[in-house]
């Protein structure tokens, strides 16, 4: 059975904007404003982003200023993620859609499943997606990418896709991202530690659990490559009937204001 959905390829943004986008996109769906959307998009300089609980004291201001990079609240949920050198996917649809039924495990795994398809589509072999529940002590590390979530994305044991979600208004709001190139521990440079020696230890730990897709593939690929295997993961694999579209005048609007009220904050507040 396929399903009609939109498909959004937005041009590299600032964090802020980024974020606005996925919400504004979120708010439009529950209204029944938009059809359940796929989005692609990148980041036009590297940006810290914190899980929407987390707090901002695991930051370095001093480091994360003397690195030039931006920050921003996510209006989902996990641990501090650099966003540099990656594909950003998002996903909105309402809650009743069979893609997201079953509550956020059932999702998770569903969505996987194109997730799984693209990255096979690009030569890789990930591993078979598990429920693994997160320990107290995995909940205190500061870093996304160091421990895989219930049905995210390895490669030979090592993260690769890590996603979020939000239900809101009967929508459901799902975003991750696939690290293409670069140093995956840069992250840690500007998160605060007790000393630079356990600095030194949370970047070598990283690096060990998880990779870009040029480490784990052997060779690079660029954002388009990824972007077209990653869209046609989800219609072969779920079936979806993908038709390219553009943001509407409303989400917009939207996005610009919660840039502004919401997003382009000293201390990210946040979302509602």
């Amino acid at each position: 059975m396929t399903s009609a959905w939109r498909l959004l390829t937005t041009p590299p943004a600032s964090g802020p904007r980024n974020m606005a986008i996925d919400e504004a996109i979120l708010e439009s769906v529950a209204a029944g404003g938009s059809p359940p959307t796929l989005r692609f998009y990148a980041w036009h300089h590297p940006c810290l982003s914190l899980g929407h609980a987390q707090s901002a004291d695991v930051v370095d201001p001093q480091a994360l200023a003397a690195a030039g990079w931006g920050w921003v609240r996510r209006p989902t949920g996990g641990r501090a993620l650099l966003h540099a050198d990656e594909l950003t996917y998002s996903i909105v649809t309402p809650d009743r859609h069979p893609a997201v039924a079953g509550g956020v495990l059932a999702s998770y795994r569903e969505l996987s499943r194109g997730l799984l398809g693209g990255l096979e589509r690009l030569g890789l072999v990930p591993d078979p997606p598990a429920y693994t529940p997160v320990s107290e002590a995995d909940r205190s590390n500061p870093m996304c990418f160091e421990v895989p979530s219930a049905y995210e994305i390895t490669v030979g044991g090592r993260k690769l896709i890590g996603s979020a979600q939000l239900r809101r208004r009967g929508a459901v709001l799902q975003h991750g991202s696939l690290p293409l190139d670069g140093d995956i521990t840069r992250v840690a440079r500007v998160l605060r530690y007790r000393d630079e020696t356990q600095r030194r230890t949370a970047a070598e730990r990283l690096g060990r659990h998880a990779g870009t897709l040029r480490v784990l593939l052997g060779r690079a690929v660029s954002w388009e490559q990824a972007a077209q295997a990653i869209q046609a993961g989800f219609e072969d694999s779920l079936g979806w009937d993908l038709f390219p579209d553009e943001l509407s005048t409303l989400e917009d609007r939207c996005a610009q204001r919660l840039e502004v009220e919401r997003y382009c904050l000293a201390e990210p507040a946040r979302a509602a």
